[in-house]
This record gives C-alpha cells, sequence and structure tokens, in this order.
C-alpha cells in the first residue's frame, strides 16, 4: 500500500476507536458492533467531507459570531444524521450527540498529531 491509503486507513481506524470509546463512556450513545462502528465512521468522515462544508459557510455569521464553536453543533448533528442513517449505532438526543462529537473530535485530533 502506499502512504495516502495508509494515511486514510490509519485516519479511519483512529475515527473507528473515537466512536466505540464514544459508546462505551457516553449514555445515549450505543453501537451494536465493530463492524456497525466501521460503517458510522466512513459514513461519518463522507458527510464531514460533502456536507459539513456546506453547513459551515451556510452558518458562516454565527459562527463567527460564537468564536467557531458553533461548529462543535455541526459536529453533533451530522453525528446525530449518522445515527439516523446507520442502523446499529443509536444517539439518544442532541445533548449525548454534542458529547460525543465533542471527545469524537478530540480523540481524533490527539490520534492524527500521534501520526503525524
Amino acid at each position: 500500500m502506499d502512504g495516502t491509503m495508509m494515511h486514510i486507513l490509519s485516519r479511519l481506524l483512529i475515527l473507528v476507536l473515537a466512536i466505540m470509546l464514544v459508546a462505551y463512556y457516553v449514555p445515549g450513545i450505543a453501537v451494536d458492533a465493530f463492524p456497525t462502528a466501521v460503517v458510522v465512521a466512513i459514513v461519518l468522515a463522507v458527510l464531514n467531507m460533502t456536507i459539513k462544508p456546506i453547513f459551515i459557510v451556510v452558518t458562516l455569521p454565527i459562527n463567527i459570531v460564537t468564536f467557531g464553536l458553533f461548529t462543535f453543533v455541526i459536529n453533533a448533528l451530522l453525528l446525530w444524521l449518522v445515527a439516523s442513517i446507520v442502523s446499529g449505532f443509536d444517539v439518544a438526543g442532541f445533548g449525548a450527540a454534542f458529547i460525543g462529537a465533542l471527545i469524537i473530535s478530540v480523540v481524533s485530533w490527539f490520534g492524527h498529531r500521534l501520526i503525524k
């Protein structure tokens, strides 16, 4: 495998592990099995590449006013959307989605810093 493919797979593995961590520690978020977490990670990655930039542009004024903190709300909404798309992945409400998205963001950031 070339370097690009390994980079993509390592980022995906970090996301899968972050999702499993959130499902274990955050009440209101549940993942049936590891393969479901892989599907959740793939769907979340695709939504982050396609829909998230549109949301960022549309909500730019409020994002500027909140110094970028509104991005966490967008992340929570995307996580909640993934729960409605993927069976076997459940998010009980916006609060659980917000905390889960926050933890996923921090774990992903830290993991990506480690593999650089």
